[in-house]
């Protein structure tokens, strides 16, 4: 089996996200993908999906859990 590289990996890291158990903190792959998206909002002036990664983010912080459409906002953004 080949290694996967790029888009195959990060694909995988943020599907692996979305099955998280909504029982517990946020899933480490939705938070490192709304730092990426935070960062991609900043540059685009997307002031709701920086309110969004802000949610995610805080949530991991504090140990809750974000809301489903702020992590369904971060998972799908470069759609």
């Amino acid at each position: 089996m080949l290694p996967q590289f790029g888009a195959a990996v990060r694909k995988k890291k943020l599907d692996s996200a979305v099955t998280a158990d909504i029982g517990g903190a946020p899933d480490k792959a939705s938070v490192d993908a709304a730092w990426l998206v935070l960062e991609a909002a900043n540059d685009l002036g997307d002031h709701a999906a920086i309110e969004a990664c802000r949610r995610v983010i805080d949530a991991e912080l504090n140990g809750t859990v974000a809301g489903g459409s702020d992590i369904d906002l971060v998972l799908g953004y470069f759609r």
